[in-house]
């Protein structure tokens, strides 16, 4: 049993209406889901029958969330599937509008290939964008987190060996308040220049929120995720805002990358419509 939609804008769920960013990157068509391009080739969709027909299975959403899994050490979250799902089915109909080209003639059993060839001939018919100063600072501070200098932060962290509860790691750190010597019980890692998103990112921005609130050169007891961390903050290097005028040329690209990939998608939105993409019951 499936259930069939008229063309593949079916309504994400409401969470995945939001944009996701990392999936909207120009070249991630050919670098996240390399995998995926080879994977599911004939096994899924490529049936002579069905040319008209795309189906989003169980099997297509079990090779992304390997890819995904594989990149980057987790599962994807619900909009990330449907980012993942997204992509694979552009590169599904790229791929068939190539065959439908004859763009497979020499290469039939490389189908990176003959999605290459179907965008390349979409990229020849985009329009690069022009744009003024007032477009480009509009676009820089709505995405200024990309240019600003993020705080940085040297730390060190000692490693407890054995029982790392709050009571052992407030021990610790008052022995090393008192001079004992982080070698007796641990070792220590020596953080330099880290920025503040990398220490959210590994570590949570609790303890990240935290590590900001520290005295310098005192050792502390921090919770992260379910244990405790003993860390000392040694500097810390304020965020600095980003000036337009010194990135216009990077704004500029960053930019007119933007607008290309928002071309490149409608294009192959419009191809899709021709098709009927069913998505089968028990995929989620």
């Amino acid at each position: 049993m499936s259930a069939t939609a008229s063309s593949p804008d079916t309504a994400p769920p409401p969470s995945a209406r939001g944009t996701v960013r990392w999936w909207r990157e120009p070249l991630l068509h050919f670098i996240v889901l390399g995998a995926l391009l080879f994977g599911l080739d004939r096994a899924v969709n490529g049936r002579p029958d069905e040319a008209r027909e795309i189906v989003v299975d169980e099997a297509v959403d079990a090779e992304a969330i390997k890819v995904f899994r594989e990149a980057r050490g987790r599962e994807p979250g619900e909009d990330e599937l449907y980012a993942l799902r997204r992509v694979w089915l552009d590169n599904e109909v790229l791929y068939r509008e190539g065959l439908a080209l004859q763009m497979d003639k020499g290469d039939k059993a490389i189908r990176d290939r003959v999605i290459f060839k179907a965008l390349s001939m979409i990229n020849a018919g985009l329009q690069r964008p022009a744009a003024d100063d007032a477009v480009l600072k509009e676009w820089f501070e709505k995405n200024r987190v990309k240019y600003d200098e993020p705080a940085r932060y040297d730390f060190q962290e000692a490693v407890l060996a054995g029982d790392a509860t709050e009571g052992a790691a407030s021990a610790f750190a008052a022995a090393l308040n008192g001079g004992t010597s982080s070698d007796e019980k641990a070792g220590l890692r020596v953080f330099k220049a880290r920025p503040h998103p990398t220490i959210v990112q590994s570590y949570g921005p609790e303890f990240a929120q935290a590590l900001e609130a520290l005295p310098r050169d005192t050792w502390r007891a921090l919770r992260q995720g379910d244990g405790w961390r003993v860390v000392k903050l040694d500097a810390v290097v304020a965020a600095r805002p980003a000036v337009f005028e010194s990135l216009r040329n990077v704004v500029h690209q960053d930019w007119t990358d933007h607008v290309m990939a928002e071309q490149r998608s409608a294009a192959v939105r419009m191809l899709a419509k021709k098709y009927t993409v069913k998505v089968e019951a028990g995929t989620p």
